[in-house]
């Protein structure tokens, strides 16, 4: 006797109750896997892309924002800091190592980010072909960059002001690609990576065009590049600590006793974790009570074939069916359904994210989906098993106490 066969009859022959149970346990299945997708990958940026960063130093403002500005790229700085007043923190005994950084411009909706070869090492980027900028206007791709735009080394372009893609406030001063980095599956692998000079160069010649509308050409050097560097503003400060220790006090001193913000990003990021997850664990709740619902509708069809086929059930065994064969019948039919459930929840999300994802990517170029690991499937994939196991369980009394001569005789 072919057991899978007959269960497969079965599946077919109550296309309603198959469909019922399938999509309830779909349904659940892939807010369960959706949740746990988007609650990992979350988890996964703020984890990865904090690196070695200690401290977030800006302008004044709301400290969250300040730090999805500057280590997730995902808000708008919270404004501009005096580069002068920035080196004084730079040179402090305390710190290990300060990377200054400088930002407000974009190419097709990608950061341009001013910064020091010193950024580079936060995120353990390496690069794959060309080299390090080593004057203004020149810059590094990060590797979705690269990619998305079909950029090579030697390639120039003109940026736009501001971190939204525009075709009306357009930069004059050209911009060279001399390097390009490898995938790391941070945040810089979406960015474009230049000198400060570079940031403070373009937004000078600007200044320039704005007060002089008459002159058609501009110097790109002056002399005293320490001098220039006194009067010029940079958008954050990515601090590195010598010690733990200055975390206590450092931090409360330059709120206290400058105009600038000195936020923590570890704190920050994981306090906005802990308020999203909220969210996560309702989502996931209520995935639970719907595959508790899909049990009770597996439990349900298969304890109604099991009751409505007593008399066929009856016959096979008078044929030599054993009750554990009949049981077996009823499990494959359970676990069909399962996998068929499982597999089609499993492209939804997949298709789902990957559709959400392509959405979001076009409109900000943030693309923070990463594959969910292995055993975040086999956990989904253990509790639907043993949701069938125990659904089968319960609709198998009728086979153990079945009375083939009752049955067979249509007594009661």
């Amino acid at each position: 006797m072919n057991v899978w066969k007959i269960s497969w009859q079965n599946i077919r022959s109550k296309p309603l109750y198959t469909f019922l149970s399938i999509g309830v346990l779909t349904l659940s299945i892939t807010l369960l896997l959706g949740i746990q997708q988007i609650k990992y990958a979350f988890k996964n940026q703020i984890e990865t892309n904090l690196g070695n960063i200690d401290l977030v130093i800006g302008a004044k403002g709301s400290p969250l924002q300040l730090v999805l500005a500057s280590v997730l790229h995902l808000d708008n700085p919270t404004g501009n800091i005096s580069y002068a007043e920035a080196r004084k923190i730079i040179k402090n005994p305390r710190v290990k190592s300060a990377v200054p950084m400088s930002y407000g411009d974009n190419y097709k909706g990608y950061r341009i980010v001013g910064t020091t070869e010193a950024f580079l090492s936060i995120y353990k980027a390496e690069l794959e072909t060309g080299r390090y900028v080593a004057q203004s206007m020149e810059v590094v791709l990060g590797a979705s960059v690269a990619q998305s735009l079909n950029l090579k080394l030697g390639d120039t372009f003109l940026s736009s002001h501001g971190l939204v893609e525009n075709s009306v406030d357009v930069h004059n001063d050209e911009l060279t690609i001399v390097g390009i980095l490898k995938p790391t599956h941070k945040v810089i692998d979406r960015l474009i990576v230049t000198n400060l000079e570079s940031i403070w160069e373009v937004h000078h010649h600007e200044d320039e065009h704005q007060s002089h509308e008459d002159h058609e050409h501009h110097h790109h050097h002056d002399d005293g590049a320490e001098e220039r560097e006194a009067d010029k503003d940079i958008t954050s400060l990515l601090v590195k600590f010598k010690s733990a220790r200055s975390l206590l006090n450092f931090p409360r001193k330059i709120n206290e006793s400058t105009n600038l913000l000195a936020a923590l990003p570890s704190f920050e990021l994981h306090k906005l974790y802990e308020y999203t997850s909220v969210g996560f664990k309702t989502i996931t709740w209520i995935a639970y009570v719907i595959l508790v619902m899909s049990g009770l509708t597996i439990f349900i069809s298969l304890y109604k074939m099991v009751k409505e086929r007593a008399f066929d059930l009856a016959i096979l065994r008078t044929y030599g069916a054993s009750n554990f064969q009949l049981i077996k019948m009823v499990l494959y039919e359970g676990l069909m359904i399962a996998f068929l459930a499982f597999v089609i929840g499993y492209f939804l999300v997949k298709i789902g994210l990957t559709v959400g994802a392509n959405y979001m990517f076009n409109k900000s170029q943030q693309n923070l989906l990463i594959d969910l690991p292995l055993q975040e499937l086999l956990y989904v994939a253990v509790l639907i098993f043993m949701m069938v196991i125990l659904s089968v369980s319960l609709a198998i009394y009728p086979i153990i106490k079945m009375n083939i001569s009752t049955i067979l005789s249509h007594e009661k």
